[in-house]
């Protein structure tokens, strides 16, 4: 080996050794120091406000993200669910034949109007879209003859949307879950999908 290829030798080496150690230092202290910029999309955040915000916080929000994705994939789910079994059951009339809350529905016809009322985008044309997590499960309970065939326990339902409601406070509201809050997301979400076996 001459000269030159043993000083690339070592210079890569080098290189390797100082990115471990940058990743390390990352890990350590969660920041990004921007280095895989030309590899990772562009990111979305709002890159005249985000850097305002004290760093703490900025981490927090990183760390509180994937499960607000959880839970928005979950409760988006969970409507669809909803919505498509009582339509295919009652028929498009759905919501209006189905047995649902007085509460409930006054609830989403206040939320719905409210949308209208402030000139901003109407988040949808269905009454469903404007229940809360809670009232997704009363109007589950209230129609469980039509959901019998997909979950294998009304106890067990009950059990884990009671579970799921309380872990989606602070997820909803932007305070950070205690790591044993994290996991037990995990396992609510594991008791979730074992309901539909």
């Amino acid at each position: 080996m001459n000269n030159l290829e043993e000083k690339i030798k070592v210079f890569a080496i080098s290189n390797q050794m100082a990115e471990r150690a940058l990743d390390q230092l990352e890990n350590k202290f969660r920041i990004d120091l921007g280095r895989n910029a030309l590899t990772e999309k562009k990111s979305d955040k709002d890159e005249a406000y985000y850097p305002q915000f004290d760093h703490d916080i900025r981490a927090q929000a990183r760390d509180m993200a994937v499960h607000y994705e959880l839970f928005y994939c979950l409760e988006v789910s969970i409507r669809s669910l909803v919505r498509e079994k009582l339509k295919a059951e009652l028929g498009s009339a759905w919501w209006d034949k189905s047995e649902i809350p007085d509460g409930v529905r006054k609830n989403a016809r206040e939320n719905m109007q409210r949308d209208i009322d402030s000139g901003f985008t109407q988040r949808s044309d269905h009454e469903i879209d404007y229940t809360t997590f809670g009232e997704l499960a009363e109007i589950v309970r209230k129609n469980w003859q039509h959901f019998v065939d997909i979950f294998n326990s009304e106890k067990a339902f009950n059990r884990v949307m009671h579970s799921l409601n309380l872990l989606r406070g602070p997820i909803a509201h932007c305070s950070p879950l205690a790591e044993d809050e994290v996991v037990r997301l995990r396992l609510t979400m594991k008791d979730w999908f074992r309901l539909m076996e």
